[in-house]
């Protein structure tokens, strides 16, 4: 059964032929993204002309001609489409065409940040569902109608619902971390969230970046510090919430918990107002949020990723999850620290008072002051400094807010006599009065200690509200942050209302405030919500084997030598083979490295590249010994490397920086270290080491008071002490000046020349290009090319095109698509092609010469950097 709801078909817009999108700039480069177990992922990069500006977009595709449901993704504030290019590979790897976008005002898309203008960016988006329907790679469900789907979170997770509630040809949306109501986000209970409010417009490059009437909005409510009727109209028209009766598809809200921008509150009154409408709704509230805290990266994309397979797909098979699940936090994973989270859910979503609980709270009227100034402020997070952090500690039970005393007031519960969880807004009434006209209080909601003294602030949370005329006393009801927090028995809960918040405007002027309680601490328990099992403890299956365990490990003592691989006597002059090389970390949804090879020579400097993330680190770990291949073989000087493997004692490593005894002197240092290898003084080889590092009259004071760059020469002298017949340097110039890189290149030519062997992984491209003789190049894992770097950097597969005057971008993308052609970019001086396995030189000069192109020359490119850029389709 087909659930997407559709609804009648709305009358769209006329819209001239002048005004439909024109692709201004299609290089069409066209990037093979690796896979493990699906096809390649193909991505081409276009500039389009939409309604007056120009939005950098891409496109991924992957598998054969045929059509499939499309996606759209929109990125967070501040981003481009770059932050969403993974999300978008491995939807398109699942059988999706995906189209990402760099919003207006960001990447390198022109334009003002409109904060999703349904003028501005929500018809930016019509405008890109009316160019996926041009597509002959989208399903269509009538002329001009793709099926197509949205997702994004934060700003991307807006425009998903408010193009939903647009454009009747959106069919799935899975909007995350965003808002429902900016107003009420950035407004709440009628106070004004300068903090977040600041982070947001310097996010967005500055208060001009913006659309003029959103500046001066911003600038008016900063001043003032107090909301008013404009700047609310301003945020609303710009919201879901204004189209929330028209959102009429699937929708999954994933919002975060620790988030103090866009609350809880946020989805719960998107979940409302959608399923209102007849829609279905799955609510899933994350660990994480714009606080910090854990964002379930991987569970959230399988998520999203199951969501479409059955709205879009129609695929009734797919598991869609719960109609509601929060994640829990249940203690520490004692291995590395962090949160260990469980899943939770229900049937239906509780909403955020379900199953209230009475909890009685007592306290006597209370006054506190307001002080001049609003200063000191209480502190609860802090939004875009910190919040994380203190999120984190807060769902491991550590309490770290802070109240100043004389201005706030407390009310506090008995011990509890069972454990209690708290799913939900917590709601109370107090009397409130003012000497001034109004006042402003900051509600939260406390897990106080058995001994009192320790407080945890749930999520970091705090509720402001805004009492209009409280000078002649006002009963107020409190909406408390929605949180899940597990309250352990003996604990209490306190109440309390602050005058003052670091992350909000308070008033200026002085006042005192008198508070009293008008009736319990009605705290909402949603009982439906299961938690999900804990796996059984690890001894639970281990513990009956554990005799016959012990037995075999004696056995196997007796068969380590014939385990371990006998060295190969081929390969005993090799400084390093690799074969069938692959790592995947535990917990992650792909290989860091996989079905790596490549050898290196005596006498080589190997220059070891990729962008961030292509598995270079990993693999140099791997090398070392310090962490274990899932599969695959690495073997130096003809040994198989296994941790502690004696050949080890041949190499010498610079790997994510060297630890030192900061009290000592740079020699003691590299003394000391050497002392620890067990080897005689006379091979270490001090002096030369000394001389490398350069560090003169430095080497007899404390490392303590070193330089970054210092402290680097000393790690890459300590590296070579021994004079190792294998040196692995990592990123070895960072933190150098210009003539110390300069030696650094000369110290490894000289000591390759010797002999000797050099790997180097390094970002500076021009300085591999003069120190190294050879090239491993590696993007996401795999090997993309190996080879002298004379050959890369000018093989035949690559030719720089001259031409007598710029190319346009459409050329540059017809020529991508012709036969033989892997890839072709834009220079200053013509065109960068990368040919395939079939292209010839000869027949990409005829068919230039067909295409008009004002061919000048044709030949080997010389810049690395271009090289590089082109074997890895410029992902870096």
């Amino acid at each position: 059964m087909d659930l997407r709801l559709r609804g009648p078909r709305r009358p769209r817009r006329i819209i001239a032929a002048a005004a439909a999108v024109a692709v201004l700039a299609a290089g069409g480069t066209w990037t093979a993204v690796a896979s493990d177990d699906a096809p390649p992922v193909h991505r081409a990069d276009r500039v389009m002309a939409v309604n007056g500006v120009r939005l950098d977009t891409s496109w991924f595709t992957s598998g054969g001609s045929g059509r499939r449901p499309a996606v759209l993704l929109g990125h967070g504030f501040g981003g481009s489409k770059e932050d969403v290019r993974e999300q978008a590979e491995d939807l398109a790897a699942d059988g999706y065409a995906v189209l990402t976008w760099s919003a207006r005002g960001f990447g390198r898309s022109t334009g003002k940040i409109g904060l999703n203008d349904p003028k501005g960016e929500v018809a930016d988006v019509s405008k890109l569902i009316d160019w996926l329907a041009k597509r002959p790679e989208v399903q269509l469900d009538k002329a001009d109608d793709p099926r197509v789907g949205l997702a994004g979170a934060s700003y991307g997770g807006a425009i998903a619902l408010l193009a939903a509630g647009h454009d009747d040809r959106v069919d799935a949306i899975a909007p995350a971390i965003t808002y429902w109501n900016l107003a009420d986000a950035l407004f709440p209970g009628g106070v004004f969230k300068k903090l977040w409010t600041g982070v947001f417009f310097n996010t967005g490059g500055g208060c001009a970046r913006f659309a003029p009437a959103l500046c001066a909005m911003y600038e008016r409510v900063a001043e003032s510090g107090t909301p008013d009727a404009a700047a609310r109209a301003l945020l609303e028209a710009r919201s879901p919430s204004a189209v929330g009766d028209r959102i009429k598809v699937p929708t999954l809200l994933l919002q975060g918990q620790t988030d103090s921008l866009f609350t809880l509150a946020q989805s719960d009154a998107a979940a409302r107002a959608i399923r209102a409408g007849g829609a279905p709704v799955d609510v899933d509230w994350i660990a994480g949020g714009h606080d910090g805290g854990d964002l379930e990266a991987s569970r959230v994309q399988a998520r999203v990723t199951s969501w479409f397979d059955r709205h879009l797909k129609d695929d009734e098979d797919a598991d869609t999850g719960p109609a509601f699940r929060v994640t829990r936090t249940g203690g520490v994973d004692s291995t590395d620290g962090t949160a260990l989270l469980r899943g939770a859910s229900d049937d239906t979503y509780p909403g955020l008072t379900g199953g209230v609980r009475p909890i009685a709270l007592t306290g006597r009227e209370q006054s506190f002051a307001n002080p001049p100034g609003a200063s000191p402020p209480a502190v609860s997070a802090l939004p875009g400094l910190g919040g994380g952090g203190l999120s984190r500690l807060s769902s491991l039970g550590v309490g770290v807010s802070l109240d100043f005393p004389g201005q706030f007031a407390a009310f506090t519960s008995a011990p509890l006599t069972a454990d209690l969880r708290v799913t939900g807004s917590p709601t109370a009434t107090v009397h409130v009065r003012s000497t001034g006209e109004d006042a402003v209080l900051f509600g939260k909601v406390y897990d106080v200690g058995p001994d009192g003294r320790q407080q945890v602030l749930p999520s970091q949370l705090v509720a402001p509200i805004r009492v209009e005329g409280a000078k002649a006393g006002k009963d107020v009801t409190l909406t408390l942050p929605a949180v899940d927090h597990e309250v352990d028995k003996g604990h209490r809960l306190r109440l309390v209302l602050a005058s003052t918040d670091l992350g909000y405007a308070s008033p200026a002027a002085p006042a005192t405030y008198t508070v009293s309680l008008k009736g319990d601490l009605a705290v909402p328990t949603a009982a439906g919500v299961r938690t999900a099992a804990a796996p059984l403890p690890s001894w639970v299956w281990w513990l009956p084997l554990a005799g016959a365990g012990l037995a075999l490990a004696l056995l196997a003592t007796g068969r380590r030598r014939t385990a371990t691989p006998a060295p190969d006597p081929g390969l005993a002059e090799v400084p390093l083979r690799i074969t069938d090389l692959s790592k995947k970390y535990a917990g992650g949804d792909r290989y860091s490295v996989r079905d790596l090879s490549f050898r290196v020579e005596k006498g080589q400097v190997l220059g070891l590249l990729g962008p961030n993330g292509a598995g270079k680190t990993t693999t140099l770990r791997m090398l070392m010994g310090l962490i274990t291949p899932d599969g695959g073989e690495i073997r130096v000087f003809g040994h198989a490397i296994r941790p502690g493997a004696p050949v080890l004692s041949r190499v010498g490593a610079f790997v994510e920086g060297a630890g030192f005894l900061p009290h000592l002197s740079g020699r003691q240092n590299l003394e000391l270290y050497w002392r620890a290898t067990g080897r005689p003084a006379g091979d270490a080889h001090l002096d030369e080491a000394l001389e490398i590092a350069g560090l003169g009259d430095a080497l007899a004071r404390a490392v303590r008071t070193y330089s970054q760059g210092m402290r680097q020469r000393l790690a890459i002298a300590q590296a070579m002490l021994g004079l190792p017949d294998l040196l692995i340097l990592d990123e070895p110039t960072n933190g150098l000046d210009p003539p110390q890189i300069r030696e650094m290149r000369e110290v490894m030519i000289r000591y390759a020349a010797a002999g000797r062997t050099v790997i180097v992984s390094s970002h500076l491209l021009a300085e591999v290009e003069q120190t190294c003789t050879h090239l491993v190049v590696m993007d996401r894992g795999r090997l993309v090319q190996a080879g002298p770097v004379g050959a890369i950097v000018g093989s035949g597969d690559t030719l720089l095109v001259g031409t007598a005057h710029p190319v346009d971008e459409p050329v540059a993308e017809k020529v991508a698509a012709l036969p033989g052609v892997a890839s072709a970019v834009r220079t200053d001086d013509g065109l960068l092609v990368r040919l395939d396995a079939d292209g010839t030189a000869q027949r990409l000069v005829a068919e230039l010469v067909r295409l008009d192109v004002p061919v000048r020359s044709v030949g080997p490119h010389r810049r690395l950097e271009d090289a590089f850029l082109t074997l890895i389709g410029g992902s870096a």
